[in-house]
């Protein structure tokens, strides 16, 4: 029987810090940037070492890139709430 491989560690972060990125306002969009950079990473290492199992750099991934473009949602709105309230 093979034995299972332990998750690559940068996967692991990128899919916490994609988690964060979409839970924290502001902050959110640096935790995603560096979640979109370390699932990068994994993926890359990923494919060095052969491994299979990029489940984790993917959702990581995808939840970077969404807390990302929520965080830069809100920041619009906020923006163009106060910008029409001052006109």
């Amino acid at each position: 029987m093979r034995e299972k491989a332990p998750p690559n560690s940068h996967a692991i972060v990128s899919l916490v810090l994609g988690v964060l990125s979409i839970l924290m306002p502001l902050v959110g969009i640096v935790l995603g940037a560096m979640g979109i950079i370390f699932s990068i990473k994994a993926r890359k290492e990923m494919n060095q070492k052969n491994e299979d199992d990029k489940g984790l750099a993917t959702t990581g991934m995808i939840c970077s890139v969404t807390g990302v473009i929520i965080q830069l949602l809100v920041v619009l709105i906020v923006l163009s709430i106060s910008f029409f309230r001052l006109s």
